[in-house]
């Protein structure tokens, strides 16, 4: 990767903008028109994720996401001294992406906040448990030199689209603090909002420890 450093920060910015405004997008545009369906907006979070990832990978690593840009710094693969660079592009990108859906549609459904369907705790803990799936393949395909490199972006956003698929009707499956910020800033939705920092980063830290276990230390030569 040899970017610098404002072009990577210009990557996640318009990274997560993008994910913004589709993702939630969707689920503005279903809240109005019901043609989508549950199953539609987690297809299009998924495969937004798919387009980012394939498109900005080589630039910014496309993290997309504060709790994956620290999961990666706690297991070493990332420059400690840039996570708050990257972390405000993403919420930079996010509140943008909230933005050009309030002008476009107005406060519609929340803009596509996260809230719990259920008890709060429930969903943090389901956060935990999508939040690590997710950095699981992630850390996999984009670091293990084993993995199959073309298809990291097809994993990732199929990953994503699986969680989305199953957890979003109770949490919204986040598992990204990004994506909940700019949609709860724009429209004022803060129900809840800490479990959607917490839980995914907690998570994204657990799922990249247990890849760890997994990795085969590569031979001394």
């Amino acid at each position: 990767m040899n970017s610098t450093l404002l072009q990577r920060a210009l990557a996640e910015v318009l990274g997560t903008f993008a994910l913004v405004v589709c993702g939630c997008g969707a689920i503005v545009v279903n809240a109005q028109t019901g043609v989508l369906g549950h199953v539609g907006v987690a297809l299009t979070f998924g495969l937004v994720v798919t387009v980012l990832v394939a498109a900005t990978g080589h630039v910014s690593g496309a993290h997309l996401n504060p709790a994956v840009t620290l999961a990666f710094a706690v297991a070493r693969h990332f420059r400690p001294r840039e996570i708050p660079i990257y972390i405000a592009s993403q919420l930079v990108g996010a509140s943008a992406g909230a933005g050009a859906l309030l002008g476009l549609f107005g406060n519609q459904a929340a803009l596509g906040s996260t809230v719990p369907q259920g008890s709060a705790m429930q969903s943090f803990w389901l956060e935990i448990l999508l939040s690590a799936v997710l950095m699981f393949a992630i850390i996999a395909v984009a670091t293990d030199t084993r993995a199959v490199g073309e298809t990291a972006a097809l994993v990732i956003g199929a990953t994503v689209a699986v969680d989305a698929l199953w957890g979003g009707p109770i949490s919204g499956a986040s598992m990204n603090p990004a994506r909940s910020f700019g949609p709860a800033l724009l429209s004022g939705t803060w129900t809840h909002h800490w479990l959607y920092w917490i839980a995914p980063i907690l998570g994204a830290i657990l799922g990249a420890a247990l890849y760890q276990l997994l990795r085969v230390p590569r031979l001394e030569h």
